[in-house]
């Protein structure tokens, strides 16, 4: 049923909107929450696997979640950068959004996009598009919470 032209633009709206909602397709919901479950599972696997690995080699459980850590978002970024944490995400969905490696993705991706601009203008100035914003709040409200508890304790 195309729109009507000679009828009022409330109605055309409407009439628009039942178009696009015929037309837009539907998500497979259920296969991506599986897929992002069986993915972001994996990912906390690997990440619990260095742990139990750290924590062997004699580390302290800080340590070992440090050291895992930082295993997690260098491979997450190498994986970004050689364009295969991509094709997770492509199937992975949500699952890939795990913080850690998540924020390591955020901040490598818009970097890697600029790199044919240069490595100053290019890399370090997108380096934070993204996480740069989540940055500042995340300090900006540690600040606020580190006066007020100083205040009132």
């Amino acid at each position: 049923m195309p729109v009507d032209p000679n009828k009022p633009l409330e109605i055309q709206k409407k009439q628009y909107q039942q178009m696009v909602n015929r037309a837009k397709p539907r998500p497979p919901i259920l296969r991506n929450t599986f897929w992002a479950f069986i993915v972001g599972g994996i990912i906390c696997a690997i990440g619990q696997g260095f742990l139990n690995y750290f924590k062997g080699l004699g580390l302290s459980a800080l340590e070992a979640g440090t050291a895992s850590a930082i295993v997690l978002v260098f491979f997450t970024a190498l994986f970004t950068g050689l364009g295969v944490y991509d094709e997770i995400a492509k199937y992975g969905g949500a699952g890939t959004i795990v913080p850690i490696t998540g924020f390591a993705n955020s901040m490598v991706a818009p970097a890697m996009e600029a790199r044919p601009e240069g490595l100053v203008l290019g890399v370090g100035a997108r380096l934070f598009t993204i996480a740069g914003p989540i940055l500042t709040f995340g300090f900006t409200f540690a600040w606020l919470a580190a006066i007020l508890y100083y205040l009132f304790t």
